[in-house]
C-alpha cells in the first residue's frame, strides 16, 4: 500500500483488493452480475476475507452487523465482503490519524 500513500481513499484500496464489485455495463446496457476486476490482488483479498470472518465472530459490533444482515436475507459471503470493507475503513482511519482504534459505544 506504500504506507497508505499509494491510495487516496479506502474505496480505491477496496477496488484494488477486489472487495468492491461493479456491474458490467456498456453504454446503456447492464449485463450479468456485479464482478470485481480481474487484476485484483487475490492474496490481499484472501487475507482481508479471513480477517473479516474472524472479526464477525469476535468483534461485538461486527457480530451484531453480521447477524442483522443474515436475518435480512443477505448471503453469508456478501456480508463477509461488507465486513472486510468495514475493516479496510478502520485500517485507513487508524493509519491516516496515526492513533489507535477506539470503539465507539452504540
Amino acid at each position: 500500500t506504500g504506507n497508505f500513500n499509494k491510495f487516496d481513499n479506502p474505496r480505491k484500496f477496496s477496488c484494488h483488493c477486489g472487495l468492491a464489485p461493479f456491474p458490467y455495463q456498456s453504454g446503456s446496457s447492464i449485463k450479468g452480475k456485479t464482478k470485481t476486476h480481474f487484476l485484483r490482488d487475490k492474496s490481499l483479498k484472501s487475507i482481508l476475507t479471513k480477517g473479516a470472518i474472524t472479526a464477525a465472530q469476535h468483534d461485538p459490533q461486527l457480530k451484531a452487523y453480521y447477524n442483522r444482515k443474515i436475518k435480512d436475507g443477505k448471503h453469508h459471503m456478501s456480508v463477509i465482503n461488507a465486513i472486510a470493507n468495514k475493516l479496510v475503513l478502520r485500517i485507513f482511519a487508524v493509519a491516516k490519524r496515526d492513533e489507535p482504534f477506539v470503539k465507539l459505544s452504540a
